[in-house]
Order: C-alpha cells, then structure tokens, then sequence
C-alpha cells in the first residue's frame, strides 16, 4: 500500500518546490517595488493635496471676508470697535492672500 501513496507525491512534489523557491525570489523584488511606491509621491497625489491646501484657503479667505463685511456694516452702524476689528480683518485678509500667491 505504501508504494501507491508514494507515486502520487512524487509528481506533486515538485510542483510545490518550484511554486515555493518561485515566491522565494521574488519576494524581495515584492518588497523593493512597494516601498518605492510607499516613499515616492505621484504626480497626481501631489496635484490632488496642492488642491486640497487650496480649497482650504479659499474657504479661509471666504470667513475672512464674511467677517470682514459684517465688521463693516457694524462699523458704519457707528461700532468704533467694529471699525478696529474691520480693519484688523483687512489685514488678515491681505497676508492670507499673500501667502497664496
């Protein structure tokens, strides 16, 4: 009975071997590949976060500016401190578009 449950392993054996020593040698070429991809950055990536950074500005710019028009309004209402906090917005608004360009 041994002899038939021998024959069959010994035609399966190898094919396994060689699947085996097959990932052995292109596990580190695997492991190269993926940490170029971990430690570089695409062109698209870097696209996509410079558009990111910009629509928060944008959205900044635009608070700044609501703030900026309800001071004014306060401020021409006669509101000295308004006129203070107008003015302070300005300039807010001024280095925060600086800082776009």
């Amino acid at each position: 009975m041994r002899p038939y449950f021998i024959l069959p392993m010994a035609f399966l054996l190898p094919g396994c071997v060689a699947s085996v020593v097959g990932e052995v040698v292109t596990a580190p070429i695997k492991v190269v590949s993926k940490t170029a991809d971990v430690m570089t950055t695409s062109q698209s990536e870097a696209d996509e976060k410079r558009g990111r950074e910009l629509r928060k500005q944008e959205e900044r710019l635009g608070k700044l500016a609501r703030k900026r028009d309800k001071a004014r309004e306060d401020c021409a209402d006669g509101d000295r401190e308004a006129c203070i906090h107008y003015e302070a917005l300005e300039a807010e608004i001024a280095a925060e578009k600086d800082r776009i360009d």
